[in-house]
């Protein structure tokens, strides 16, 4: 099951489909035993908006259960990581700067982070790579053959942004940050 939409790219879009349409969010099964017909069961809220301003904060994330084995599963907007605070944009531009030969200390300094959550960020895609570029040269195949880890992600960042390749890698099951 994609835990990602791919159809919202920006929390603006996101708000308006969460009291518009709801239902763009529900999924077609539970994600845990199968069954096919999820009741909707609230929101949570989420703080997403990084801006100065944070204006959209807290922003409500749809849930949603299962009648037969009474487990829950949300659903997140293409816009908004499922595992970490900060933006796909900012991940890409750190990420980015690694793979074209910045320091950790450079990286973070640009970025405006800490060494140590871009060092956690670089050591995770360097361990998760072999699995991420299976699986995204066998749907994008003009990813090609590449010999290390910074010319695939240098190749796949040209193809796609970051959000985007991660909801693909998030529709084969696998769990991205």
């Amino acid at each position: 099951m994609y835990r990602i939409v791919h159809a919202f790219l920006t929390l603006e879009q996101h708000l308006r489909a969460v009291v518009s349409t709801p239902q763009s969010y529900r999924p077609e099964r539970c994600p845990h035993c199968g069954f096919g017909e999820l009741w909707s069961h609230g929101y949570y809220e989420r703080k997403a908006d990084h801006s100065s301003h944070a204006a959209l904060n807290p922003l409500p994330v749809p849930r949603f259960r299962c009648p037969a084995c009474c487990r829950t599963c949300s659903r997140l907007p293409l816009c908004i990581c499922p595992r970490r605070w900060y933006c796909w944009a900012l991940q890409q531009l750190v990420l980015s700067l690694l793979l074209f030969g910045l320091s950790l200390r450079c990286a973070a300094a640009v970025a405006g982070l800490s060494r140590h959550t871009v060092r956690r960020w670089w050591r995770w895609l360097r361990e998760q790579t072999q699995i991420f570029a299976f699986l995204l040269r066998s749907r994008f195949p003009e990813l090609g053959r590449t010999t290390d880890i910074a010319s695939f992600w240098r190749a796949c960042l040209r193809l796609m942004p970051l959000r985007q390749a991660m909801a693909w890698l998030d529709g084969d099951g696998l769990t991205v940050p």
